[in-house]
């Protein structure tokens, strides 16, 4: 992907969340009449939107921020799956009359606001919003391609390869254009990075100092930059 390419899909994925805004403010409060369950929901940085081993029945579309999707494993190992942003949806989507168990924890990363709303006021809305229903399944089939990448990549890429291809992911949905190139809007850990590449924390640490040396990227504690250089050299 080329610095242009990076720079319309960041232009497209903002148009379509903006226009899933756009419905929800619309007229909420019909929209609550309608479909009573649906509730507006600001959380805080670090508060959760469910746990691993809840039994959820409700959707959640995010409305603005960032959350993390991780899974504890049975060696008790907390490992990062996915970063979401607004317009992703996620929880309850499987044609289930019960409530099973969740496999995931969804943290909130930064202050996050979304809608909620019962699995059968969503089933119904989506019956009656078709366009609304294709964004939602653009939103999980793009997830669904991911997931299918990374494991590709996993079984038949190095590691340097599938970092640079997650920076870039990245950036696709939480790029913002700064002086040196593409800021990511989002604080991830070396460790959560690892994690996402499907590598362990101290290769993929020396990877990131290998690329800040060849001005490919600069990272701090805070916040990772992927240069200008980056579309020239990656």
């Amino acid at each position: 992907m080329n610095e242009m390419e990076l720079s319309m899909t960041l232009i497209e994925n903002n148009l379509k969340s903006n226009l899933i805004n756009a419905f929800f403010e619309c007229d909420l409060k019909q929209l609550q009449k309608d479909y009573p369950s649906i509730k507006e929901i600001n959380v805080s940085n670090k508060a959760f939107l469910y746990r691993q081993g809840d039994r959820c029945s409700d959707v959640f579309w995010l409305k603005s921020g960032i959350v993390k999707l991780s899974h504890i494993t049975e060696a008790g190992i907390e490992i990062t799956i996915t970063i979401l942003g607004k317009g992703g949806v996620l929880g309850c989507l499987w044609n289930n009359s019960a409530s099973p168990e969740v496999e995931e924890t969804v943290q909130a990363l930064g202050e996050v606001d979304f809608y909620r709303m019962a699995k059968s006021d969503f089933r119904t809305l989506m019956s009656h919003q078709t366009e609304l229903a294709w964004h939602v399944f653009e939103e999980i089939y793009a997830r669904k391609q991911k997931i299918e990448r990374k494991l590709r990549a996993v079984l038949t890429q190095p590691v340097e390869t599938r970092v640079i291809a997650t920076l870039l992911e990245l950036a696709e949905i939480f790029g913002i254009k700064c002086t040196h190139g593409y800021a990511l809007e989002i604080h991830l850990t070396q460790q959560e990075v690892a994690d996402l590449v499907g590598a362990s924390r101290s290769v993929v640490s020396t990877i990131l100092n290998d690329f800040r040396n060849r001005g490919i990227l600069d990272y701090t504690r805070e916040q990772i930059c992927i240069n200008d250089a980056a579309f020239i050299n990656l």
